[in-house]
């Protein structure tokens, strides 16, 4: 006796409510994928731009300063979310919802937080949104672009109005800033395996240069003789007086260097992710930039503008000794390298993971 074959079980059409969530997933997939959310992104940051530069001309009333920090907090969170493979919606209610929390309850605490994660995002926002750079005029425009998003975060960092003591607020946020961006290089580098023999090196020497750098201003300020100090210090003075203000170490010796070197090498090679990182130490200056009370706001953006043309002309000299090192003598080697570098990398709205 044969069995009957299985009875296959008829295929339930598909419920107006399953109808109503694709159609609904399929529109927010659309979106995502389109030019709105970037344009939305870069109205908020523009109107809240408007709103601190309104409150800090004391054109406005005060709560411009809050309204501006949480609108440009909430939108470079949400682009770093995007551009990093997060999740954007969830990230930027979130901030949204920590930002209007800080405003209402105004506490001191949660006012320099507040401030502490608007310069940090800042900081890996600028690093991230740049793209490798084939030639040195477009690894110029790299580091403009890097710089003019941290300025931004510095007018929000400072429209939360925290309560710091100055030098403990820039080594927080450098070395949160730092923990960061090395996450997301490691992610993006392939991890540490990805580095080779030549992204060691490259990755020890920054180290190298950021702790000499640090370890050298902090025993010059406690422990340096009172003629080096003396000489120092009248050599930035005269700097001010003269130039109007003095370019921030870090930013000229490290930080735009490495950016520099970093997204030229990223046209080329994986490794620049991980010299690219080093060029956080550069945005975040430039985010916490404005934390001194006592450093006027013209002060300080000169002092970011005279480290960046440093360090454009030294990232400048390190690329050419790197191009000389590694590739072939001549102007028209060099022009063949440059159009064979062309490794792919996602465009600047677009997730890099």
């Amino acid at each position: 006796m044969s069995r009957s074959a299985p009875r296959r079980r008829a295929e339930r059409p598909p419920t107006r409510r399953t109808r109503t969530a694709s159609d609904a997933r399929n529109r927010a997939e659309r979106f995502a994928g389109s030019r709105a959310p970037v344009v939305l992104g870069v109205l908020v940051v523009l109107a809240g731009l408007g709103a601190l530069v309104t409150c800090l001309a004391e054109l406005g009333p005060a709560w411009l300063c809050g309204a501006g920090s949480v609108a440009i907090a909430t939108a470079y969170s949400w682009a770093l979310a995007a551009r990093t493979g997060g999740r954007p919606i969830v990230v930027a209610v979130l901030a949204l919802a920590m930002g209007l929390a800080v405003v209402i309850t105004d506490d001191d605490r949660l006012r320099t937080g507040a401030a502490v994660l608007t310069c940090v995002v800042s900081a890996v926002l600028a690093v991230m949104a740049t793209v490798p750079a084939v030639r040195f005029l477009q690894t110029v425009r790299e580091v403009a672009i890097a710089v003019v998003i941290a300025a931004i975060g510095a007018l929000a960092t400072i429209g939360f109005e925290p309560v710091v003591t100055v030098t403990r607020f820039e080594y927080v946020t450098l070395g949160l800033a730092m923990v960061s961006v090395f996450a997301i290089v490691y992610r993006l580098g392939a991890g540490l395996h990805g580095l080779g023999r030549r992204g060691i090196v490259i990755v020890l020497i920054g180290t190298g240069v950021l702790a000499l750098t640090l370890a050298y201003a902090e025993l010059l300020r406690r422990y340096g003789t009172p003629g080096l100090v003396g000489n120092l210090l009248d050599a930035a003075a005269w700097t001010r007086d003269n130039l109007g203000a003095f370019p921030r170490p870090l930013v000229a010796v490290l930080g735009v260097p490495a950016l520099a070197w970093g997204v030229h090498m990223r046209a080329r090679r994986r490794q620049g992710w991980w010299v690219c990182a080093f060029g956080v130490t550069a945005t975040v200056r430039t985010a916490n930039s404005l934390i001194n009370p006592a450093v006027t706001l013209e002060e300080a953006a000169l002092s970011v503008l005279y480290g960046v043309l440093v360090g454009l002309v030294l990232g400048f000299i390190v690329i050419r000794l790197d191009v000389a090192l590694t590739g072939q003598p001549g102007s028209r080697s060099r022009r063949a390298e440059e159009a064979s570098a062309l490794r792919p990398e996602p465009p600047r709205t677009r997730p890099l993971l």
